[in-house]
């Protein structure tokens, strides 16, 4: 991730009370920072925000750096729709918007809302980028104002899914299954590591899992790379998959032919 901290944006001075109940109600948040990115998170050109805070703790993760809200810069939820506006020509022009990333959105909600809302306010199109299992946490007023829904699946298993991430699967499914029922676009996503979440029945399980929700628009099949690493270096974490190598073209394929059995629009990013 290449992106800009958030060193020219407003300082929140408030004193330790007043900044917690600004926290709780949403027009504060934690930002680690944000990026203008193309044909990523979404379509045409992006504002890609990312939050801190993280429940899962995914072997893979690129941005381990978010994990925890405290490492994050106290960003006004108005603050930042004032730099989204700065944008809007240019989210006009390529059929872009913004996307709010992380770590894990939805470990901020209200925030969430707020800058969600006052993006709609503007005319901006809105991407949600979650693993889906604080699902929960998101009211039906938020995702009135959600455009598109960046849904990640990382397995079809459960036992794989907690050995990927430390969590259940199931809350993941739910907030599909709810996202489906309210219609709201979504791209599903899939992060191919050979050895741990390539098995042919694992990636069956998604496709099932997958073709029941006829609001997803694409499925992106992304390979697992080494690009993470240095940051968990960096953090003196232990990196599991130090060792794994990326996939193979023809794995690619073969999980690609298999997504595409259940009718599913895939991508490889």
């Amino acid at each position: 991730m290449t992106a800009t901290l958030l060193a020219d944006v407003p300082t929140v001075e408030l004193d330790r009370e007043d900044r917690l109940a600004a926290m709780r109600s949403g027009e504060v948040g934690a930002v680690h920072s944000w990026e203008l990115v193309t044909a990523v998170d979404g379509p045409g050109t992006r504002m890609t925000t990312f939050l801190t805070g993280c429940p899962l703790r995914c072997l893979y993760c690129q941005n381990p750096d978010t994990w925890r809200m405290r490492d994050g810069t106290e960003v006004r939820a108005d603050d930042l729709v004032a730099r989204i506006a700065r944008y809007r020509s240019v989210f006009a022009a390529t059929g872009g918007g913004i996307t709010l990333s992380g770590g894990e959105p939805l470990m901020q909600p209200r925030f969430v809302a707020h800058v969600l809302r006052g993006a709609k306010e503007l005319g901006v199109h809105t991407a949600l980028d979650t693993s889906g299992f604080l699902g929960a946490a998101a009211t039906d007023e938020m995702l009135d104002d959600v455009d598109l829904v960046l849904l990640d699946v990382k397995s079809g298993d459960e036992e794989t899914y907690r050995q990927v991430t430390g969590r259940a699967l199931q809350p993941t499914i739910d907030f599909g299954d709810r996202l489906a029922a309210r219609g709201t676009e979504v791209w599903v996503r899939f992060v191919l590591v050979p050895g741990l979440t390539d098995a042919e029945e694992n990636v069956e399980n998604v496709a099932r899992i997958v073709e029941r929700w006829p609001n997803v628009t694409r499925v992106e099949i992304l390979p697992f790379h080494q690009m993470g690493r240095e940051k968990w270096e960096r953090l003196d974490a232990s990196y599991a998959l130090s060792d794994v190598n990326p996939p193979s073209p023809e794995l690619v394929g073969r999980v690609r032919r298999q997504l595409e059995a259940h009718g599913l629009p895939t991508y490889v990013g």
